[in-house]
């Protein structure tokens, strides 16, 4: 049986022990208490749901054997009709019979349609709160380390390393945009000195000279900070889609694999218990069925692993391709402002295919995606 069990040869139960030490017991003791109440209620949760089921099963108005039939009560016809002329006439009591035969019929149909959706719901509710049970007390059990769980070392390593890269690509993001922020500030500043400037050059004719020439540098060097910050704003946007779009999703697909990880043991837990107790037919019917169970989300646990090596691997592929990209457009940006070589800043722009917003814009230097 221990055999049937192991999934694949890089992956493994790994025991987790407590640390025993004496001063952490009262801490134990009242983990162990928590764990005794979160036990206890849904015990009492399942008790209820199968109370109700067998009271609605139990119950004469769930079956059709119960009911009288208004058609089974025979009477003389007390209630008379008229025609469209208004002549009184008796209704014939056979049709009677029939009509009110065929009203049972739909309504029996109805409630039993009804009864019929009200049951399905509740096996979805009772299927839910068992899977919850048994995830609770196998993370419970991992916790106070009397149980076990299925690691796959190589996965959970490349899995640490995407957690650690995303967190340090956003703070490579946070710092790109406080740059962006204070170069947008800057070239704002400078575009204001430039026409204070160009206005005193009109107003001094004794420095016209002077003021025209700083008033000319400023505007210089407005026009191509719009441009270096075209050119950062593409580099923060595309940063910002790696971490929060394609990174993210690679995490929500991490997340579905831990929890089909949970699922997988807690179901695997279970079997094993029901094989260590008596083999009477009762509980050869329950280990069955755990088996089943034990299997279902075994294949459900493998198919999640497999998306998150596929995706790790995409991922990986990606970030490679963006950030190469990404840091050739950066570093040839600012080493052409700062070299003050407008004509290859301007070439820059067009080698990557980014376009500037018309100079009437609100801001003319943030990014149009194309």
């Amino acid at each position: 049986m221990a055999d049937s069990l192991m999934s694949k040869a890089a992956t493994m139960e790994i025991p987790i022990n407590s640390n025993g030490d004496s001063r952490n017991l009262a801490e134990d003791d009242s983990l162990e208490q928590i764990s005794s109440s979160w036990c206890f209620f849904f015990f009492f949760f399942f008790f209820f749901c199968n109370c109700l089921q067998y009271a609605s099963e139990m119950s004469p108005l769930s079956t059709t054997e119960g009911i009288i039939p208004t058609s089974s009560i025979k009477g003389p016809a007390v209630r008379l009709n008229t025609d469209f002329l208004g002549n009184r006439r008796i209704p014939n009591e056979g049709q009677g019979s029939n009509m009110r035969h065929g009203s049972s019929n739909s309504s029996m149909t109805a409630e039993e349609a009804t009864r019929g959706v009200a049951v399905e719901k509740f096996d979805i509710v009772k299927k839910w709160g068992l899977n919850t049970y048994k995830c609770t007390k196998q993370m419970i059990s991992e916790r106070f380390g009397r149980g076990s769980r299925t690691v796959d070392l190589e996965l959970e390593a490349q899995i640490e390393v995407l957690r650690e890269t995303k967190r340090k690509y956003e703070n490579m993001l946070h710092l790109a945009r406080a740059l962006t922020n204070h170069f947008y500030s800057m070239v704002q500043t400078q575009h204001a000195l430039g026409d204070t400037f160009a206005d005193l050059s009109q107003k001094s004719p004794e420095l016209r000279d002077e003021f025209g020439y700083n008033a000319e540098t400023q505007k210089l060097l407005c026009k191509n900070g719009e441009t270096l910050l075209g050119a950062i704003n593409f580099f923060v946007s595309s940063i910002n889609t790696l971490v929060n779009k394609t990174m993210e999703d690679t995490l929500m697909t991490i997340k579905m694999y831990e929890n089909a990880r949970l699922e997988f043991d807690a179901y695997r837990a279970d079997l094993e218990e029901l094989n260590m107790g008596p083999r009477d037919a009762v509980t050869m019917a329950r280990i069955e069925d755990a088996q089943q169970l034990y299997q279902i989300h075994k294949d459900k646990y493998e198919r999640h692993r497999s998306d998150v090596s596929i995706k790790l691997k995409f991922l990986e592929e990606n970030k490679v391709k963006v950030m190469h990209k990404q840091l050739l457009l950066f570093h040839n940006a600012i080493s052409a402002y700062f070299a003050g070589n407008q004509q290859q800043l301007e070439q820059t722009l067009k080698q990557f295919n980014i376009k500037l917003k018309p100079p009437g814009a609100d801001k003319p230097s943030w990014l149009e995606e194309q």
